[in-house]
């Protein structure tokens, strides 16, 4: 059954119960929209961006209302809603951060002013209007079967309800979802990955958390059509031509003029493609996709000063930031001791957990408490511990420290994630960087059945050597070594560069030596690494990057 909340009219209260529920829900949606994200580009990363966006909005409110002091009163509806917008503008990650903040600025442009005699209702439907209006404008090019499609359904829906702002917010919501089933429909690349817009489910996620702060109810949870479909990835590292499209995205904030934006607009609309500016006044986040960084930014500096540039190369895992050096750290959970102490040498602060068990979650406050560190990224290790690093994580910020919770589902995951973190770039960039190397990385296991079961590959009996793919049984057979080549073959097929094996306490060397052969003769542009899980690990596991 869904949860009731205390429902709120329209106003300043009402703006940040959205921004924590919005928040909230990108959070669990994250690692679902990240999977199916398929346009503009294949870099599952889009959940992860939204939901870095949102949490520098939500930031930003908050800082309005923690401002409050005996002087001064409580932020007002049109103060809540512009630091809100704020907060987006100036930490947009993405296509889908910067449309996403372009929304939410249109919603400010109506609410951000007094509301004098206007109901609450008529007043969010216009917001709701004017924000799919200024993000279709804030696009380029604009394409339908995406969150501008899913946005400006949501907008149409409520400007036919004749009632209160929680009526007028169900209303979008409910059309916005409706939208996002038409997607595959409108956009050819998702028509042929079966999968729903990225863009458009975080559009759906934020909506329900406005229609769940005005009314109290909270929308029923959806699974994200498209969830088991994997995102296409390159074998090898990308080029522009691999891509399909320019090999750079490059993001910056902008102090300029209206009447330099318009150039800039049309300069860098000649250099690439999805380019996105958003935001007005003297204030502009500029995001395009180009084969030319240094031209992007140039062009920028002819328009104004730009400031927090951020470039990507699409086939560059580690995508380092051009900030300052922050103090920040790991805590990664793992299932084996021989893990600990590979994580623990990396830097590490870890939590030993049995494989299919969580650790609990003072365990892990713990852990974020004793790494010392402003900032901190969490790594679960498995699907298991998600729900206890979450609980953990929202425990540690009320303490102050900004924490990020990796969705890993594997240990090997966990392990893409933490060769690629780097201390020296900003949080944000760190976090989108290990989120996008655990997600390139897929991962099998080998298990022993316990008793005779029917699994995705057919009846297994007890004994029989489980190879699984992704969480799913693929391979049933006798014996560990040729099950776990049968394993590789599957999993190689697909492409990759690196092969990592962890064995577990009772694999004999002779194991190790003789899948690190096989990998070698059947790929040869392919490496493998070998750690030793020890004690409490699975028996093998296996990380294809």
């Amino acid at each position: 059954m869904p949860h009731e909340h205390q429902p709120h009219t329209l106003d300043a209260e009402a703006v940040r119960t959205w921004s924590s529920l919005a928040l909230a829900a990108l959070d669990r949606a994250r690692e679902d929209i990240d999977a199916i994200n398929v346009y503009p580009v294949a870099d599952a990363d889009t959940g992860t961006n939204l939901f870095l966006t949102a949490e520098s909005a939500d930031r930003e409110l908050a800082a309005a209302f923690e401002d409050v002091t005996r002087d001064t009163a409580a932020p007002s509806l049109p103060e809540a809603v512009r630091a809100y917008a704020h907060g987006a503008l100036i930490g947009a990650r993405g296509n889908s951060g910067t449309i996403l903040a372009q929304l939410l600025r249109g919603v400010a442009d109506v609410l951000g002013t007094e509301p004098g005699a206007r109901a609450p209702g008529p007043m969010l439907a216009e917001a709701l209007a004017r924000a799919a209006e200024e993000a279709y404008q804030a696009v380029a090019h604009p394409v339908e079967g995406t969150m501008l499609t899913v946005a400006t359904a949501a907008a149409r829906a409520a400007g036919t309800v004749a009632g209160t702002a929680a009526d007028v917010a169900r209303a979008a919501y409910d059309g916005a979802r409706a939208a996002l089933a038409e997607t595959p429909g409108q956009l050819a690349a998702l028509g042929r990955a079966g999968v729903v817009d990225a863009g458009g489910c975080g559009v759906v996620a934020v909506l329900g958390a406005l229609w769940q702060a005005l009314s109290g109810q909270e929308p029923a949870p959806e699974p994200v059509r498209g969830r088991a479909v994997p995102v296409p990835r390159p074998s090898r590292p990308c080029d522009a031509h691999d891509l399909g499209g320019p090999a750079y995205e490059v993001i910056y904030l902008l102090e300029a003029s209206e009447a330099a934006v318009e150039t800039l607009r049309a300069r860098l609309d000649g250099l690439g493609d999805s380019l996105v500016v958003v935001g007005g006044g003297d204030l502009w986040n500029v995001h395009v996709h180009v084969d030319d960084p240094g031209a992007a930014v140039e062009a920028g500096v002819v328009a104004g000063r730009p400031y927090r540039i951020r470039i990507t190369h699409f086939g560059d895992e580690r995508r380092r930031a051009r900030g300052e050096r922050v103090q920040r750290a790991v805590v990664a959970v793992v299932p084996g001791e021989g893990l600990a102490g590979l994580c623990g040498d990396a830097g590490a602060t870890t939590v030993l957990a049995r494989p299919g068990e969580a650790p609990a979650v003072a365990e892990l406050v713990d852990a974020i408490r004793r790494a010392h560190a402003r900032e901190v990224v969490v790594l679960p290790g498995g699907t298991e511990s998600r729900a206890a690093a979450a609980a953990a994580a929202e425990a540690a910020r009320g303490d102050g420290v900004r924490v990020a919770v990796i969705p890993t589902r594997s240990a090997v995951q966990g392990l893409a994630a933490l060769a690629v973190h780097d201390p020296d770039a900003t949080f944000d960039e760190d976090v989108v960087a290990m989120t996008a190397a655990a997600g390139a990385t897929r991962y099998g296991e080998l298990a022993v059945a316990e008793r005779q079961s029917f699994t995705s590959a057919g009846i297994c009996q007890a004994g029989d050597v489980l190879g699984l793919i992704d969480g799913d049984v693929a391979v049933i057979g006798s014996g560990l070594p040729e099950t776990a080549e049968a394993v590789l073959a599957r999993m190689l097929g697909s492409g990759g560069e690196l092969v990592t094996l962890v064995l577990g306490p009772d694999v004999p060397d002779a194991v190790a030596a003789r899948l690190e052969a096989y990998v070698q003769h059947g790929h040869l542009a392919v490496d493998t690494v070998t750690y030793r899980g020890g004690r409490y690990s699975a028996p093998l596991l296996i990380g294809v990057e």
